[in-house]
């Protein structure tokens, strides 16, 4: 058997992946998984893959294509979601704030620097037409921090995936103002270079694999009331997620790449732009 760490977030996105694990998809051919979930996001995973945690991670594109840009030995080898990420904009239930608007020039509650929540604070800024450079940021680590941060005044709102933070909007925690989706397919996986040059038929086997799972995934009996019951959401909520989300079994195109490069760049999130080369990997 060989071992593959993969990293990934503890949502709904993933279930294909648990699945497969329990089925022993993957030992299947001769591969045994350890999986482990970052909280915090597409920041700690791209730490991870830096210090060889893990050997694969399943992430928010953008976090990865600018983690790569600053140096980061990994390439992306697919999409794994091909739809958008709807960002939910929260804060505190007893915030204040009333509409997105109001949130010009306060304090966005994120994970860590580098993660999707601190990148698509830019996104929404341009969206709103704001001054980027104006941004203040709380690091809050993960959901529980923001739940405490937001209480105490420890950041002003929070973006986060809408259906994940659903049932804390819900139960009065958090007041949802506003959603920013991501302008582009918003999972990818990642694998580290050393790992893609010296086991390229095993990561080829993971793709394989995982790629059958994601491929059949919505047509699975009775999905919709596992995802709800495995990740507590209401069944009416994930009816809709369902019908908004599209699995990817391809490699991201270069146009959307370059789409992405550049919207970086004029955010001032990176500061060039890099080869598909050097950033995709085809097998």
């Amino acid at each position: 058997m060989t071992k593959i760490k993969i990293g990934s977030v503890p949502e709904h996105f993933n279930l294909p992946w648990h699945l497969s694990i329990e089925n022993k998809n993957f030992e299947k051919e001769n591969i045994t998984v350890e999986w482990t979930e970052f909280p915090e996001g597409t920041g700690a995973m791209t730490k991870a893959l830096r210090t060889g945690t893990i050997d694969i991670a399943i992430l928010l594109t953008e976090g990865i294509v600018k983690d790569i840009t600053d140096g980061n030995p990994s390439k992306i080898v697919q999409t794994y979601i091909e739809t958008p990420l709807i960002w939910g904009i929260h804060v505190d239930a007893k915030s204040k704030y009333q509409k997105i608007t109001d949130l010009k020039n306060t304090s966005g509650a994120i994970s860590r620097y580098g993660s999707g929540s601190h990148l698509m604070a830019y996104v929404n800024a341009k969206n709103q037409g704001w001054n980027t450079q104006n941004l203040q940021f709380e690091v809050i680590k993960n959901l529980d921090g923001a739940i405490k941060g937001l209480a105490n005044g420890k950041g002003d709102y929070f973006m986060w995936e809408h259906f994940t933070t659903k049932p804390l909007v819900d139960n009065g925690t958090f007041r949802r103002i506003g959603d920013c989706p991501t302008p582009w397919p918003c999972f990818v996986i990642a694998v580290r270079n050393e790992v893609l040059e010296s086991k390229p038929e095993i990561i080829q086997k993971v793709l394989k694999t995982i790629n059958k799972a994601s491929a059949n995934f919505k047509q699975l009996d009775g999905i919709d009331e596992i995802l709800a019951t495995r990740y507590e959401q209401k069944l009416e909520d994930i009816k809709q997620w369902l019908s908004m989300t599209e699995w990817g079994q391809k490699q991201l195109p270069t146009e959307t790449l370059e789409k992405i490069q550049n919207q970086l760049i004029s955010l001032d999130i990176i500061d060039k732009k890099l080869d598909p080369k050097d950033i995709l990997f085809s097998f």
